[in-house]
């Protein structure tokens, strides 16, 4: 069987889209290619974002590669499943003009994971796949029974299962293309000086908290770790073609000696760096010393609310106070170059309280944002304890919900985000 692995080519006018807009590597892709060819299937991946192709260009590609299934993704790569945009519009519009040479088409994604049947009527797909989708895929092409997939039966739409979890331990050390890895000029969330090429990996996937606001619950939800030969196998191979640059994905990098010291090794004989994604709270100074010694210059560290209160709101179970959280973050600055903050807002913190403990972060170094609207997405706790379980209109609530109730937005937003229906033309 031929697979054409399709990421579009992403863009985000009038969204509420908070991520990142450079193009990242698309880990499941990468993964999906390999098991693929593993089980003697043909895989060629086409990345509209990393490559900026058109519509036409990507058709074009498509209709050379004469796939029996072609695979498009929901959201511009694993690094944003958690907050993707809710809106379709980019796949729904690519799919519907490469829809007579594409085959059979499957969407993956969190909106195929946490309402199939939406997402299976608005692409009009021929099937999707709920949760992660390295090890369905080829289970779509050998013509396995069904399993965590959502599909039209006659008139009717059958989803069998429930979102899939893959293996860690068995997915293999990814090997992307020299020209891949020349055109990742893009270093995420880094901003100290920097030149050549960037690279994401995972070390692992899940998190083993639940907080309200993040959207993992049907999809990257348990977690898991991959093991540690496979990770520096494919280090290795990314520092072997130039990278100096890791952004660990990872939902949340927890405090694992054995890992940080192989990157320490990698640093000093490399010149290795790294960002990661992580919650202060879980690193003491010691920790903290090790991610610094392993090359670190970029935390992005969940504090969330200044307040036990706020903070048990968001169901944290953080058990550190303020002010230990407060010397962890400047004690993480003297050692890496960027530091920051994330404050979401919960109504329960008194703004000037908010306002002088930023000026003292800042003045330490460390940035610390304006606390930012909670967006409730579906496959989130927050979104089942306001409304329950999502359903088919899950999307549009929680979009009709949040543009409500808000009225200014985080600076990397657009300032006057559109209506779902609107930006998907529904």
């Amino acid at each position: 069987m031929r697979f054409a692995l399709v990421n579009p080519n992403w863009k985000f006018e009038r969204s509420i889209y908070f991520g990142c807009r450079e193009p990242h590597l698309p880990l499941e892709f990468g993964y999906s290619k390999t098991l693929l060819e593993k089980n003697g299937h043909d895989a060629e991946m086409i990345d509209g974002q990393m490559e900026n192709l058109r519509t036409s260009e990507i058709r074009t590609r498509i209709a050379t590669i004469c796939p029996d299934f072609t695979v498009i993704t929901t959201a511009p790569s694993y690094l944003f499943w958690r907050c993707a945009p809710p809106e379709l519009t980019v796949p729904k519009r690519l799919i519907s003009q490469i829809r007579d040479v594409a085959a059979a088409i499957v969407a993956v994604g969190p909106h195929a994971s946490t309402t199939p049947r939406a997402a299976l009527r608005k692409l009009e797909a021929d099937v999707v796949v709920l949760g992660e989708c390295e090890e369905i895929l080829p289970r779509l092409a050998s013509g396995s029974p069904p399993v965590s997939t959502c599909y039209r039966d006659g008139d009717s739409i059958r989803v069998e299962n429930s979102p899939h979890s893959t293996d860690m331990a068995t997915l293999p050390a990814l090997a992307w293309p020299d020209q891949t890895i020349r055109a990742h000029t893009h270093h995420h969330h880094r901003f100290d000086a920097f030149t050549g090429p960037g690279a994401e990996m995972e070390t692992s996937r899940g998190c083993p908290y639940h907080c309200t606001f993040c959207a993992k619950d049907n999809f990257r939800n348990r977690y898991r770790r991959r093991p540690l030969s496979t990770i520096l196998t494919e280090l290795d191979g990314l520092l072997n073609q130039g990278v100096r640059y890791i952004y660990f994905i990872d939902e949340i990098f927890l405090p694992n000696r054995e890992l940080l010291l192989a990157l320490a090794e990698r640093s000093r004989a490399a010149n290795l760096k790294i960002g990661v994604q992580t919650r202060i709270d879980l690193w003491n100074f010691e920790t903290i010393d090790l991610l610094a010694d392993a090359g670190c210059v970029s935390i992005e560290a969940g504090v969330e609310s200044l307040t036990p209160e706020g903070r048990d709101l968001l169901d944290k179970k953080c058990r550190l106070e303020t002010h230990e959280l407060s010397e962890r973050l400047m004690y993480a600055k003297r050692r890496i170059a960027f530091v920051q903050a994330n404050l979401i807002m919960t109504g329960l913190d008194d703004p000037k309280m908010v306002r002088e403990w930023r000026d003292r972060m800042r003045a330490a170094g460390v940035w610390a944002n304006d606390p930012v609207p909670l967006f409730p997405y579906p496959g989130s706790p927050d979104y089942t304890l306001r409304w329950g379980a999502p359903d088919d209109f899950a999307w549009e609530r929680a979009h009709q919900h949040y543009l409500a109730s808000f009225h200014q937005f985080s600076d990397i937003q657009e300032s006057r985000p559109a209506p779902l229906a609107e930006l998907e033309g529904s």
